[in-house]
């Protein structure tokens, strides 16, 4: 009413800035219109820090946002890596697999407080969060036939679970209820029912909508279609507790709005849908923003959106309410000149700015993109170099709304009142970039220049994915690392050995492997399956590779995620598909797979042959994660492409070969057919994404997410407040967090004679510390599920499991390739040092707590780098580890570690393990003062007598109060105890 708003301008610190934005076009908005401050600095601050000042204006309560916050961001120039200040994002976006534990941890929290007398329907999220199902994804079928079938049980009860029968078969499936075809020693024809070869007591087979049934020991060829939908249905069935969860959490929980699987992967669901530019509630107008758990959030910059990953304990404390504290950015102005090579993707540019910006030393830093050459760029284009922003450790890559973002928006998702509305808005506050006018250019920290025309295409890898390699040199790279020791590139195959074949048979044929075979190729989702015209590429090369005559050698591990029904439908609809089909890359379902290391085993006999020749096998892939050991574990060196070039390596069979000299392969003519006869030009990409990429998909695309799956719909979950926990259940289970929760809050305690769990080197991943793929059958966590009588088949992965506990504690540093150095090789073992036994890390940790030790983990430079993961902090909490002390750390890991109460402490610069001269078999103690302040320094002292200074990484007094409390949760918790 006109009284509220008077009341709310009145009290409002900042109520002299609301204004209206009136138009024939559209009904009044209410915004706050940041030119009335008046003040110069407004229009020099960088796009993306005008952002922060609308929201802490917005936001501004003096309690959580005070205007003390204001007047920094708004003095940026000065106070840039100063002054701290509070931030109020417009959302939160969650994927599964951190998803799952914020929302256990909700669910823990409402047990708690329920315990104590409070009514649990207290506890939910106050920031609108949206939680995407799309990280449970595995590849049990591929390349149209069935590789290890699988055995779909619901865990629960131990019996098959089947969708109601009678549903159409897919084309070219068999309707008349049997299998077509046997396997030796299966007689006779099997029931659409079951199959007398199957396990007792389970179903051979499973069914959801349109899919027969079909007995699983028959290896008989299956359509496209079939491999999607079969992939699918053991997504859903394998993870049906978990669904079940989830559904508890959008029934129950306000705010939250639960996406189910089979629908998108985060990235195109935060792109696609979610994504509005101008968000509109509690009467106002105002930018979009969001914080999400997936490091890629940032993706969204790309569409002029605010937006960065933070950990699964810091989304929870957003979701809560708690603003998102950070150090105010130095702002990197990223100048593009130039004209773009025709042979140039996307990936390209991707990996050519990667690298600049690498070699800048941007850490920590806000990239903002700005230039003649930006307009050049695409949306989609540009939410592909936003979405690696990660990987050279900048916080977000923004590129601010223009033209080129309109035009998107118009052809996407905007109505055409919605598209005047945000233009409007924008151009009101000067949050649109316009490049025709130069007078009022933002003021940077520094401004780093680069000229488009000197990207040429390049691949990266063999282990990393800041080691780019051009195309044209990528034979000669190889062999250098063939030669070099091993580390970051190399893998030190002697002279004698280089040359080695290794033959094999596969499907009746033979075959050789050698150093640089291709062994796996996939084309996945996360940074291209965005933009059209790097997937239409590989497609219109796929298809001219066919009519050329070329194929791709049948052991080679190939497919095709999407990670969207968009990419699927236009390569449908372009008529590329089928060719893709016809070099093997088959849709295999929706979401991240490959990636995260959920890819269907190699066949024996090329594993047996990488493992006889002690063959460096490669994987190409189109994604974005490629560290060692992630796609398979006797595929040593991994390169990311662009998906076309994906396709060709595929064709070619093998990395150790120049494409600009040397043939892909011979057609049936025997004549040589190179690369440049079959790269499809600009014009041929842009012509078919033009007539291809138009609104109407992205329209269909919204309809299917807002009806949801059949499955999804039918699936039923629990009415109550409190979730019901199954004690039987080995994917949900009430963790231990709040156990001790009390309203008083304890002074931080001294760490006294604390033993090394751990001692680590230089860059040990969030892969290293918490894996997120297969589980082992030998680990700590296999044991545990056995315990709780699960076959190997039915362990899932870790990624799947991060709502149970007892799993990921036990799963916590149980990576293969984990270097300790109390043990001197790789592997999930420590040294338990009071008795000298070699043990699993988990069990050595057990102990320790059983003797009341505290523990710590010595490492190395950048610790806790790689995807975001919040258990690669919980895990070490559960464990009892009270400190990690390194050199240095990733900046999300940090804040997990501070959020869950534990203290990331600092060597001094120039000081390390080895400079302190630590063997990692001491006993350490460490002073914790009554009055912690950030970033104060502390003194450890060891058992042999040695001392040295750390500085304790709590950035700003709100890390403390975190840290004093035990962890954001227990902090979250006692202010609803109040």
């Amino acid at each position: 009413t006109s009284l509220t708003v008077l009341l709310f301008c009145t009290e409002h610190p900042f109520g002299h800035l609301i204004d209206t934005l009136r138009s024939e076009q559209y009904e009044e908005r209410r915004y706050f219109n940041l030119l009335k401050l008046s003040d110069v600095r407004y229009e020099k601050l960088p796009f993306c820090m005008r952002v922060l000042l609308e929201s802490a204006i917005r936001k501004c309560d003096g309690f959580y946002i005070k205007t003390d916050d204001v007047s920094s961001i708004l003095d940026w120039q000065m106070q840039q890596n100063q002054a701290e200040v509070a931030f109020s994002p417009a959302r939160v976006l969650l994927q599964d697999f951190t998803g799952i534990p914020a929302m256990v941890d909700l669910a823990a929290m409402r047990d708690a407080l329920a315990k104590q007398g409070v009514d649990p329907n207290l506890v939910n999220p106050r920031c609108p969060t949206d939680l995407i199902v799309d990280h449970s994804l595995q590849i049990d079928y591929s390349k149209c036939a069935i590789q290890s079938p699988p055995t779909p049980t619901d865990e629960s009860h131990g019996a098959a679970v089947r969708s109601p029968a009678g549903r159409p078969s897919p084309r070219g499936s068999s309707s008349s209820g049997h299998c077509a075809g046997q396997r030796p020693g299966h007689q006779g024809s099997c029931s659409k029912a079951s199959c007398s070869d199957a396990p007792s007591g389970r179903s051979a087979a499973v069914q959801i909508e349109n899919t027969p049934l079909l007995c699983p020991f028959h290896l008989q060829p299956v359509s496209e279609p079939e491999t999607m939908i079969r992939n699918q249905e053991m997504e859903l069935i394998r993870n049906k507790e978990r669904l079940q969860f989830f559904k508890w959490c959008s029934k129950t929980f306000k705010n939250i709005n639960v996406v189910p699987p089979d629908i998108n992967a985060v990235h195109q669901v935060n792109l696609e849908y979610l994504c509005q530019v101008v968000q509109e509630g509690e009467g106002f107008i105002y930018p979009d923003s969001v914080v999400g758990t997936d490091s890629h959030t940032t993706m969204i910059n790309g569409l002029g959106i605010l937006g960065w990953g933070v950990g699964g304990i810091e989304s929870e404390a957003v979701m809560l309410g708690q603003p998102v504290s950070l150090t105010l950015p130095q702002v990197v102005g990223c100048k593009l000149v130039g004209t773009i090579n025709p042979l140039a993707t996307s990936i390209d540019i991707v990996l050519g700015i990667t690298k600049h910006l690498r070699q800048a030393g941007i850490g920590r830093k806000f990239v903002e993109f700005f230039g003649p050459g930006v307009q050049q760029l695409s949306a989609p284009d540009r939410t592909t170099i936003a979405n690696m922003c990660p990987e050279y450790n900048a916080t977000v890559s923004f590129f601010p709304v223009d033209d080129v973002t309109l035009q998107h928006f118009k052809n996407t998702i905007c109505s055409e009142e919605k598209l005047v509305v945000l233009e409007d808005y924008l151009k009101a506050i000067k949050l649109f970039r316009s490049y025709g006018d130069q007078s009022d250019e933002p003021q940077y920290s520094e401004v780093i220049e680069m000229n488009l025309s000197s990207i040429v295409p390049h691949v990266s890898g063999p282990k990393r994915p800041q080691d780019r390699v051009a195309v044209t040199c990528m034979k000669e790279d190889f062999i250098n690392c063939l030669n070099e020791k091993v580390g970051f590139k190399g893998f030190h195959i002697s002279k004698e050995k280089q040359a080695t074949q290794v033959p094999f048979l596969h499907e009746g044929a033979e075959y050789n492997l050698a150093h640089g075979s291709v062994v796996i190729a996939a084309v996945i989702s996360c940074t291209n399956n965005c933009n059209p015209s790097v997937m239409l590429a590989a497609g219109l090369l796929a298809k001219k590779a066919v009519e050329a005559g070329l194929t791709v050698k049948p052991y080679i591990r190939t497919n095709l995620v999407p990670g969207s029904g968009t990419v699927t439908h236009y390569l449908n609809t372009s008529g590329v598909l089928p060719y893709l089909r016809k070099l093997r890359f088959e849709v295999v379902g929706y979401g991240c797979a490959t990636c995260v290391g959920n890819t269907a085993p190699l066949p024996e006999s090329v594993v047996d042959a990488i493992k006889q020749g002690d063959l460096v096998a490669c994987g190409v892939l189109s994604g974005n994660r490629h560290l060692e050991g992630r796609l398979c574990d006797c595929v040593r060196a991994n390169y990311l492409a662009s998906p076309p070039l994906v396709v060709a390596y595929a064709i070619a069979g093998t990395v150790s070969i120049n494409l600009e000299t040397e043939p892909l392969g011979v057609n049936s003519e025997g004549k040589d057919v190179y690369l440049r006869d079959i790269w499809p030009s600009k014009e041929e990409v842009n012509h078919t994404e033009e007539n291809i990429v138009i609104a109407s998909m992205f329209k269909e695309l919204r309809s299917r997410m807002e009806k949801g799956s059949t499955f999804w719909n039918r699936l039923e979950s629990a009415e109550s407040a409190l979730f019901p926990w199954d004690p039987k259940s080995t994917y949900i289970r009430c963790p231990s967090f709040f156990s001790k929760l009390s309203k008083e809050v304890c002074t931080p305690q001294s760490i006294e004679g604390a033993y090394p769990l751990l001692f680590l080197g230089d860059k040990v991943t969030t892969d290293h510390i918490s894996p997120a793929g297969s589980i082992a059958r030998v680990s700590a966590a296999a044991k545990y599920l056995q315990s709780k009588r699960l076959t190997p088949r039915e362990f899932n992965s870790y990624g799947a499991r991060r709502g149970n506990d007892a799993v990921m504690t036990r799963g916590t540093f149980a990576s293969i390739k984990l270097q300790n150095r109390l043990i001197g090789k790789t592997g999930p073992k420590t040294l338990h040092i009071p008795s000298g036994q070699m043990l699993d890390v988990f069990e050595a940790a057990e102990r320790y707590q059983r003797d009341g030790v505290p523990l710590i983990i010595l490492a190395g430079k950048e610790y806790g780098s790689g995807s975001s993961r919040d258990w690669a902090a919980k895990g070490p909490y559960l464990m009892g580890v009270r400190a990690v002390i390194a050199e240095s750390f990733e900046k999300i890991h940090r804040n997990h570690l501070v959020g869950m109460g534990i203290a990331p402490l600092q060597f001094l610069p120039g000081q390390n393990a080895d400079s302190l001269e630590l063997c990692g078999k001491e006993r350490f103690t460490i002073n914790l003062p009554q009055e912690l302040t950030p970033r104060q320094q502390l003194t450890v002292q060891t058992s042999t007598g040695k001392s040295f200074s750390v500085t304790a990484l709590f950035e700003n007094d709100m890390d403390v109060a975190f840290f004093r409390h035990g962890g954001i949760l227990k902090y979250v918790a006692r202010s609803l105890l109040l």
